[in-house]
């Protein structure tokens, strides 16, 4: 590890994972170790909450969608302990809606997986004012697309119909849509 990067986690290189993917979490962990953080895991909402109170890190990563719950509920406990802390949320299910409700309430920025510990390590040292380097892999037009039409199906509180009014799509072709994978 490079001697800049060290002095750019400064004194305090606490870092909370929190996943409830294990083998994710496993690797990951080990990954940032290497790039000079302490980290502590969560498997959990609950866990990470309780380490939130009781040693609030420096800095974090938190999956969006844990078994029992939202992981933005440990963002905002991390908040309210330590609001300096540089906060990633991380997700499968990366939405532009999910995103925008991420940052406005303390989130330093939003990635989703598969992002490797590089993407993840340049997002938690991002200064405020400057952006971290563009993804290597971007979203595709058609990631994009899908993004866009899953932010009005969130607004719309899952009403297919009223989505396919609103995007002046059949309502068969949304249905068709939301009922694939997203695209890579």
């Amino acid at each position: 590890m490079a001697d800049a990067d060290l002095h750019e986690l400064g004194e305090d290189r606490s870092l909370l994972l929190v996943d409830d993917d294990e083998p994710f979490l496993r690797r990951l962990a080990k990954a940032m170790e290497k790039r000079g953080f302490a980290v502590e895991t969560a498997g959990s909402v609950a866990a990470g909450q309780a380490i939130a109170t009781a040693r609030p890190p420096a800095y974090a990563v938190v999956d969006l969608r844990l078994e029992d719950g939202n992981g933005l509920d440990v963002v905002e406990v991390l908040r309210e302990n330590r609001p300096d802390s540089r906060v990633v949320v991380l997700t499968g299910y990366g939405a532009i809606a999910t995103a925008v409700a991420a940052v406005k309430i303390g989130a330093t920025d939003y990635l989703s997986k598969p992002a490797d510990a590089t993407d993840i390590m340049n997002a938690l040292l991002a200064n405020g004012d400057e952006l971290p380097p563009p993804p290597e892999n971007p979203m595709s037009a058609d990631r994009v697309r899908w993004e866009h039409i899953q932010r009005i199906y969130e607004l719309c509180d899952r009403n297919v119909s009223e989505t396919a009014r609103r995007l002046n799509m059949h309502r068969r072709t949304l249905q068709r849509i939301l009922a694939k994978r997203s695209p890579k």
